[in-house]
């Protein structure tokens, strides 16, 4: 599970004439004061939630067809990125990146997605919250909503994520042409499936000048192809594991699995706030850590690639101290590059805790201070099963299939639009993959590999490697 060619098939072809490839590039460290004051910078960017109508989806409160972005730099930009989160992410996953990028040209705007789910979600206990609160977060959860109550979400699917996003991008091309879409990861599947997708007889590769990808492309959260039958009662499968059908959509509205749940979600944003707050002191017990930890600690052990179970929710964010581990057996076996299980406490006296590493590209501090914020947090509590079923079903184009009028997916062999391919070394995508994407379209591709990069890095790092790369990439194609 170490690279997406591990987690599905991609059939890989040549590449496409023009195609650039670039070198990776290690991550340059950065004196302290440096970083402190580029991080002050970077918190001045402006920043403004908008909630717009969306798409209208039956049977949906009137309230949630909407389409939420957060807005980061001018009211009235040269140019707009509008960039789509992963898998279980909310807009809050490029806080930093867009700041980055407004920072480096201030006539552009970055728009980051929330998708309609993030407005299920209610933030103000955690915001609000002391440290004695948030430890009772992060040890019981928050009430969260009853599956019975949200049958309504069996039809947000890709038809409605895309629909909304569109609302925002045709918004954004009233204030300026020069609009680009990407998305990281699950994001990067659904901007090249929206540039391919059939909104009423307009390709929606018309509505924008550019495709950004990071480290995600299409075909990512596919898998073997559906059957109608496996599409309706179930059975199917994706990278991630087995996909409930339309039947059980009712029941199962969106992702409850022992990696994510509502519940873990708000346990985690409660340990991030903590750790933002009061980073060196003791983490609650029956927390996140199973030994005695700081909260620094607590919150990184979960999501730093040496300990994460999972590589695609990874970081590179530091090391654990005063720690004794041992090698993480079943992340080892789902493609974890020599990770770790930590055991202990090397001191009993002291907790575990955790510190910087120059050579690592996020920094923890930041990384939890940006988690959860008055305009958005980095997960999407209530994550739709419909969007998993319907990028399982749709693939890379649905001509042909059961699938191709509810889901209009069409071919991308006629697409022109340049693209920008961004892959973590150690993350779920490859330049070979981009590579391979863009030999079946018509369009001109540019790579770029992010050197020691877990997957989550690409949108978090502290330097502004991938920031500068997007911003040199998108000048010579505004107009």
């Amino acid at each position: 599970m170490r690279r997406a060619a591990q987690l599905l098939p991609l059939l890989l072809l040549t590449p496409p004439a023009g195609a650039q490839t670039t070198a990776p590039q290690t991550p340059a460290a950065q004196p302290a004061a440096l970083t402190a004051q580029a991080t002050v910078a970077l918190n001045l960017v402006p920043a403004t939630r908008v909630a717009r109508s969306g798409v209208t989806v039956p049977g949906t409160p009137a309230a949630l067809n909407t389409s939420v972005t957060v807005r980061y730099g001018p009211s009235r930009p040269a140019a707009v990125l509008l960039l789509m989160p992963g898998y279980l992410g909310g807009a809050g996953s490029f806080d930093r990146l867009a700041r980055q990028l407004v920072h480096l040209d201030p006539t552009l705007a970055v728009w980051a997605v929330d998708r309609r789910s993030n407005l299920l979600e209610d933030h103000a206990p955690l915001l609000s919250g002391n440290a004695t609160q948030l430890a009772q977060v992060v040890q019981r959860g928050l009430p969260t909503r009853d599956p019975a109550t949200l049958t309504y979400m069996k039809d947000w699917g890709l038809d409605t994520t895309l629909r909304d996003w569109r609302a925002a991008v045709l918004e954004a091309r009233t204030l300026t042409p020069n609009v680009f879409i990407g998305g990281h990861s699950m994001g990067g599947t659904l901007t090249g499936l929206y540039a391919t997708y059939d909104f009423g007889g307009v390709r929606g590769e018309r509505d924008v000048q550019g495709l950004i990808m990071l480290d995600g492309l299409p075909g990512l959260m596919s898998g073997k192809p559906l059957s109608l039958d496996q599409y309706e009662k179930g059975g199917g499968t994706n990278p991630i594991g087995s996909l409930p059908g339309l039947q059980q959509l009712n029941r199962a509205p969106f992702v409850s699995a022992p990696y994510f749940s509502p519940d873990l979600a708000t346990r985690a944003a409660a340990q991030a706030r903590l750790a933002a707050l009061q980073p060196d002191a003791r983490a609650p017990q029956g927390g996140f850590a199973s030994f005695p930890a700081t909260n620094l600690a607590a919150a990184m052990t979960r999501l730093d690639r040496r300990y994460a179970l999972l590589p695609f929710m990874a970081i590179s964010a530091g090391r654990a101290t005063n720690a004794t581990d041992a090698p993480f057996l079943p992340s080892q076996a789902l493609g974890g590059q020599d990770t770790r299980w930590i055991t202990g406490a090397t001191d009993p006296a002291r907790p575990v805790g955790w510190a910087s590493d120059p050579t690592q590209l996020t920094d923890a501090l930041d990384f939890v201070q940006r988690y959860l914020t008055p305009l958005t947090d980095y997960t999407e509590w209530y994550f739709p099963n419909r969007l998993t079923l319907d990028l399982a079903a749709a693939r890379t184009d649905t001509t042909g299939t059961p699938f191709e009028r509810s889901l209009p997916v069409r071919s991308a062999q006629t697409l022109s639009l340049p693209v920008l391919g961004i892959a973590a070394e150690q993350g779920v995508t490859t330049a070979e993959q981009f590579r391979a994407y863009a030999a079946g379209t018509r369009a001109k591709l540019t790579t770029y590999t992010l050197k020691g990069a877990a997957h989550l890095d690409v949108t978090t790092a502290s330097s502004d490697q991938v920031a500068r790369r997007i911003v040199t990439w998108l000048r010579p194609l505004r107009r």
